[in-house]
């Protein structure tokens, strides 16, 4: 059976990496495969193996997160940096850092396209390729999604793993958290775009300051942190209080009912029509959302067979007793891996090899998890085709300009980036957790 388990995901992630834009119809097949030969029962896996905490936390945001690009804010708050800041190179460099900070809390891809057309606009407006500007917006709101418990899937997946509520993203068991790690990542990646658009000097420009629709979906989001904040500190009460909460998860069933209030809002009080509302539903990441589905089913199998400890067993003969050696090919591999494929069927394999490798030296679980799910995550950044932020960008200045974006062009700007960055926020964990 385990070397069933082993072929079924083999094919599954070969699969996927080769046919992206299928992934989930090969995820749900050897889901559906791994119940149909026993390894797990179509109860347990629905009940204990998918976690759907994590899935209606992950819907309700992205509902929340097109209401808030719809609502005009993200443009407002742009032009109103840009109109404020001293020269056009640090008004740039407060946009990345601004669409960073969004992308904590909203999902990376959303994140992008509120701020695109902003960072289009400007460039058109200075006689400046928009193609440098672009890859800023996705690298930064790749390296901040990495931040907090809804800002991206991997954070979500590893929240689950390690039994992370909200607020254990900022500090945990006394010590600072992911959070603050990925924030000295961010200083070094604002100080590598003031470096590179130092050269445009005092030019500035004048911006039409968007129009704001509303602030309700900004209240909404405001909330939805507040919310998952809150039921951080209460959660297993609630648990106790209602199966419901217990079964699916409070701070799921908060997002999504902010999200039917956000729906509501957008047909009664904008009288937007039905329809658009059924539309915005249908757009949102439902992809992901089966992917995540069968990719649970498929690890938790993987992990009921045994196979991770076995890979734990063979890392650990590698790296022996050298807890630096451990981290940094953890960390090394992430990163290089996390450029040419997925990284949340990665991270969802890796998680339980990287605890249990920290035990086995008597480290804090958290050293590995923490360097797996930086490099992971912000490895994404180093190609064009490394995570789903990346795609849309070069495909907007593609789709505005004409140019498109060469690998090379992707990885003179990208690549530094990508290094310093992790290795500022590997450090931060090593220093702080080791």
């Amino acid at each position: 059976m385990k070397f069933a388990v082993l072929g079924i995901a083999v094919v599954m992630y070969g699969l996927v990496i080769a046919f992206t834009g299928k992934k989930a119809w090969f995820t749900l097949g050897a889901a559906a495969l791994v119940v149909i030969l026993g390894v797990v029962g179509p109860i347990h896996a629905l009940r204990d193996l998918i976690n759907w905490n994590v899935l209606l936390i992950y819907v309700g945001s992205l509902v929340i997160a097109d209401l808030f690009i719809y609502s005009r804010v993200p443009a407002w708050a742009a032009d109103k940096v840009v109109e404020k800041s001293p020269t056009l190179g640090l008004g740039i460099v407060a946009i990345l850092v601004m669409t960073g900070l969004l992308s904590a809390f909203v999902e990376n891809v959303a994140t992008v396209l509120v701020m695109a057309p902003i960072a289009l606009a400007l460039s058109r407006k200075v006689g400046m390729a928009p193609t440098t500007f672009m890859i800023g917006l996705a690298v930064m709101a790749n390296l901040q999604g990495t931040a907090t418990l809804v800002g991206d899937p991997p954070s979500m997946i590893f929240a689950s793993y390690a039994n992370y509520d909200f607020n254990a993203f900022f500090f945990h068991q006394g010590r600072f958290s992911i959070f603050w790690a990925v924030q000295a990542g961010a200083i070094v990646g604002a100080l590598y775009f003031w470096w590179y658009f130092r050269k445009l000097g005092k030019s500035t420009v004048d911006l039409e300051i968007a129009e704001i629709r509303s602030w309700v979906p900004t209240i909404l989001l405001g909330l939805l942190i507040v919310g998952l904040a809150a039921i951080s500190f209460f959660s297993e009460s609630l648990a106790r209080l209602s199966p419901l909460f217990a079964g699916l998860g409070a701070s799921g069933i908060w997002c999504v009912i902010l999200a039917i209030v956000g729906l509501l809002w957008f047909v009664v009080k904008m009288k937007e029509p039905v329809s658009e509302a059924v539309e915005l539903v249908k757009r949102l990441d439902w992809e992901t959302i089966l992917f995540l589905i069968g990719i649970f089913v498929v690890i938790g199998a993987i992990s009921e067979v045994g196979l991770l400890e076995d890979l734990a067993r063979i890392l650990q003969d590698f790296i022996g007793g050298n807890m630096l050696l451990g981290f940094v090919v953890i960390v090394g591999i992430s990163v290089v891996l996390s450029g040419f494929i997925d990284n949340v069927p990665y991270i969802i394999v890796m998680l339980p090899v990287a605890a249990s490798l920290a035990k086995s030296l008597g480290l804090p679980q958290e050293l590995y998890m923490f360097g797996l799910l930086i490099g992971s995550c912000l490895g994404g950044n180093l190609t064009p085709f490394g995570a789903s932020a990346n795609v849309v960008a070069t495909s907007l200045v593609k789709k505005d300009s004409g140019i498109v974006v060469k690998f090379g062009d992707w990885l003179k700007l990208a690549g530094p980036f990508t290094l310093l960055t992790t290795a500022a926020s590997a450090l931060f964990v090593w220093i702080f957790w080791r």
